[in-house]
């Protein structure tokens, strides 16, 4: 069945006052209703799994499947080898692969690179897993890791619950290091440590939970600083630009046309939709508590939500 999801579709009234709730809901009612429906019950889960395991991250192959990284069981993956973590659907929403099983102990960051590889972080330890940064084949075969696996530190070869990871066109590796530590961690293509910044604080350059990364067009790199509700921009080698206040990003999809989705579930309550020039907003879809975001080639948005755990699609209309 389908219902119709309440979204907006035209340019939002700028928001001047910091953490209003009611200036976002007026705000919210300026604008005109109507560009998405939710399409319910699109994607099919694998066999012998239920329910999804909390749904952290979406992304869109060059062949228009959506690839989807969740937590295999009650939000996350210990005790769960038999579960797949990733799921690959096509656009029809029929499950097409799935692997990943026994790889991970709490699935976390989800990026897709220009190759066609699948980078994926694990956010934390247990045994002889986590704490790490993991680069796959599209057919999910293991071709590199970051970080040390299990162990959690703030060194060149340690990270503290890696919560995203990104790819710059020249293949450089952005970490955002955030659920352990308060930092960007950068290296070369090969794996080898560049630099990192950031401490914990409230200052330009200083982090509360860096939670998720993205490039716009013009090589800007945008960290989602969650608790800090803001998002802060910077260049390639970590010199503060700019910060957009006032939303707290879960998940960050920049399009070819510098359209920025920030999945915002726990203060603005849904999908922002805004210009990366200038952070102005243009739309809002509402009925989506969602950490992973993302959206393919016809103008469709895909949600990952972990509270509730689910998957949903929202059509362009």
């Amino acid at each position: 069945m389908r219902r119709q999801a309440v979204v907006s579709a035209v340019a939002l009234a700028l928001v001047c006052a910091a953490g209003s709730t009611g200036l976002f809901e007026a705000a919210r009612a300026q604008t005109s209703q109507a560009s998405y429906r939710l399409l319910e019950g699109w994607a099919q889960l694998p066999d012998g799994v239920d329910a999804w395991g909390q749904t952290i991250g979406v992304e869109i192959d060059p062949d228009g499947n959506l690839l989807v990284f969740h937590r295999c069981f009650d939000g996350n993956c210990i005790g769960r080898d038999e579960v797949p973590a990733v799921l690959k659907y096509d656009p029809s929403g029929a499950l097409v692969d799935a692997w990943g099983q026994g790889l991970f102990v709490w699935p976390h960051g989800f990026f897709l690179d220009d190759d066609g590889n699948i980078w994926t972080t694990d956010a934390r330890g247990e045994g002889d897993k986590g704490h790490q940064v993991i680069k796959h084949g599209p057919d999910g075969r293991v071709l590199m890791r970051l970080g040390t696996a299990g162990t959690a530190g703030n060194g060149e070869d340690t990270f503290d619950g890696p919560a995203d990871v990104v790819v710059a066109p020249n293949g450089d590796i952005f970490v955002a290091d955030g659920h352990g530590n308060n930092r960007v961690v950068k290296f070369s293509k090969d794996g080898e440590f560049i630099t990192s910044w950031g401490q914990h604080g409230t200052g330009p350059g200083e982090f509360d939970e860096p939670h998720c990364l993205a490039f716009d067009s013009r090589g800007r790199l945008f960290v989602g600083d969650r608790i800090n509700q803001r998002i802060q921009v910077f260049d390639q080698d970590g010199r503060y630009l700019d910060e957009w206040p006032d939303i707290m990003a879960s998940g960050i999809y920049i399009s070819e046309d510098d359209t920025v989705y920030v999945a915002d579930y726990q203060l603005r309550e849904g999908i922002v939709i805004a210009r990366a020039d200038d952070f102005s907003e243009v739309g809002f879809i509402t009925n989506a508590l969602g950490e992973g975001v993302t959206v393919d080639a016809a103008g469709n948005v895909y949600v990952g939500e972990v509270l509730p755990r689910n998957l949903k699609k929202f059509v362009k209309e």
